[in-house]
């Protein structure tokens, strides 16, 4: 007798949710201010990133899932600041996988999730370029909170907890399941 994946349980009942599970608009705002904060400190990480984004000052990236927006813009600096919402995107990034789970499982298995891209060429291929090779150094930055040992340990927790969920995704993953779109 197969056992059913718990993740395929979850998403049903998400799905089946009678109501929508938005927050409230400032909530939101709040939210990408804090993920923008968050990425300005990982591209200020990379110079090279830094470079890469202030040749696209001033252009628009505007990326969604479901009905979740999220629309920056790249400043002199090399940085990402939010964009106005009537701000017209240079490139448009879409989640195409409706699922949480299934894109969760592409992340775990080392993919990308499926991406449809449109708008400019140079930018996507700048964006692309970020996300393969800037990485937030967790670890270094957690050091600095409560010093060298216990960063590196809580970070081998970490990575060996992935280690699992990662055999675990792979065991129960359907062939072909994890296509990507880069």
């Amino acid at each position: 007798m197969a056992t059913q994946s718990p993740f395929s349980m979850l998403e049903g009942l998400f799905q089946n949710l009678p109501f929508p599970l938005t927050p409230p608009a400032w909530a939101i705002e709040e939210s990408h201010r804090r993920v923008v904060l968050l990425l300005n400190h990982v591209l200020q990480q990379e110079p090279q990133a830094t470079e890469r984004l202030a040749r696209q000052k001033g252009r628009v990236i505007h990326a969604q899932w479901r009905e979740f927006t999220f629309r920056v813009q790249a400043t002199a600096a090399g940085l990402l600041d939010l964009a106005d919402a009537e701000a017209t995107p240079d490139l448009s990034l879409t989640i195409t996988d409706d699922s949480p789970f299934a894109i969760a499982r592409a992340v775990m298995q080392g993919a990308k999730p499926s991406v449809r891209i449109e708008g400019d060429v140079q930018l996507a291929a700048e964006v692309n370029w970020l996300a393969d090779h800037v990485r937030w150094d967790v670890e270094e930055d957690l050091s600095k909170i409560m010093g060298d040992a216990p960063a590196h340990m809580l970070m081998q927790i970490c990575r060996t907890t992935g280690q699992a969920l990662q055999q675990f995704v792979s065991k129960r993953a359907p062939a072909g399941s994890a296509g990507t779109t880069p």
